[in-house]
């Protein structure tokens, strides 16, 4: 599976580009799938709906289906975070995965980079990012894009992953 990452700080522009990628790969005819990496508790369903009933009252996994959709639910309850590798293999099989986040695991990144928050490059000292996309000029060991230029940043992930 060829899969390949967008990494950054927070308000980096991370989801943002990860947007616009999607956007633009599945539009040059490649289907795409996505993977987020949250810190936190978040939810997906909403208090009161069967879905959020069922998983309360300790349902180990929910699956909504309908003829749009289908989403399944896993409740980790007391067990580990699964790896990212794990994770990848419950996905069916696409053109390419989007990765956000994980910016630890050893999968290649590209890190968006915004000045404004005033965190540190990641590039530097991580050899798994393979270019960096800013809303400013740097001047790394490594290729450069405009944060806005998703063409350009699909272009160069595409050649990457071989498609």
């Amino acid at each position: 599976m060829r899969i390949y990452g967008v990494t950054g700080w927070k308000n980096a522009g991370k989801t943002g580009l990860m947007e616009r990628l999607v956007a633009e790969i599945t539009g040059r005819g490649f289907s795409v799938s996505t993977v987020k990496h949250a810190h936190h508790t978040f939810e997906v369903d909403h208090p009161g709906k069967d879905s959020h009933r069922h998983r309360i009252a300790g349902a180990r996994e929910v699956l909504l289906a309908s003829r749009n959709r289908v989403a399944l639910m896993h409740e980790l309850r007391d067990e580990d975070e699964p790896t990212l590798e794990t994770l990848l293999t419950r996905l069916s099989p696409v053109d390419l995965v989007l990765i956000e986040g994980y910016k630890r695991d050893v999968h290649p990144k590209v890190e968006a980079y915004r000045t404004e928050p005033g965190n540190p490059l990641i590039a530097p000292d991580d050899p798994t990012i393979r270019a960096v996309a800013s809303d400013t000029p740097l001047t790394l060991d490594r290729p450069v894009f405009d944060l806005d230029d998703t063409a350009a940043i699909a272009d160069f992930i595409l050649a990457e992953v071989g498609l």
